[in-house]
């Protein structure tokens, strides 16, 4: 089974650099719970897992680390929230990278997969991504209209400059301040940086 992509989302896409040529659609990626896709684009295929609610418009993307993956921090926690979000009503796409580790392309595969959402009938959704992904959501959120608004957790900096640009989407940046790998500081810097609407949450000894 495949879809084809819109025409608004096509030239939206193009306008970045990258352009949807297909979506297949099959078993998820990693044997778990939801729709397996593989979105065909001018630079390559972007895995991805599709958590569909029925009968909503609302929609969060969520993004991993520098290695790319699906499940999210922690245990899997992506996979867990996304499966509950769909008794709230709420559509979860959870993205993998076409070549991780860089913030430029990550990003486009982002984009990529919010206007798919969009072309789809989907509202601007939520973008999620921790660590090497908390950048890669301010990226994109800067630049394409298909994203509503923007959570960072435990963010680097690199790459998230543009967070100034995001207004008027709201932003939400938490971190642990007992974060060995990336210091909060990273946080506070980002949501320095950024104008309102945001938000900054520090958890203590985490």
């Amino acid at each position: 089974m495949s879809t084809q992509p819109g025409s608004d989302e096509q030239s939206a896409n193009e306008r970045i650099g990258m352009r949807i040529e297909q979506v297949l659609v099959g078993p998820p990626h990693e044997g778990d719970a939801g729709e397996g896709l593989l979105i065909r684009t001018t630079r390559g295929d972007i895995p991805a897992i599709l958590h569909a609610a029925p009968d909503t418009t609302r929609a969060v993307i969520w993004v991993c680390g520098a290695r790319g993956g699906f499940g999210g921090p922690g245990s899997g926690l992506y996979a867990e929230l996304a499966q509950e979000f769909i008794g709230q009503g709420i559509t979860s796409l959870r993205m993998d990278y076409r070549h991780p580790n860089q913030i430029h392309e990550c990003a486009l595969d982002l984009v990529a997969g919010a206007g798919f959402l969009s072309a789809v009938g989907y509202g601007p959704a939520v973008v999620v991504g921790h660590s090497f992904g908390g950048a890669v959501v301010i990226a994109a959120g800067s630049v394409s209209d298909h994203i509503g608004a923007v959570v960072s957790l435990s963010p680097q900096t690199y790459g998230a400059q543009g967070a100034g640009l995001l207004s008027p989407k709201p932003l939400l940046v938490v971190h642990g301040k007992a974060d060995t790998r990336l210091p909060f500081s990273c946080a506070v810097a980002i949501h320095d940086w950024a104008k309102e609407p945001r938000e900054l949450v520090l958890y203590e000894g985490v």
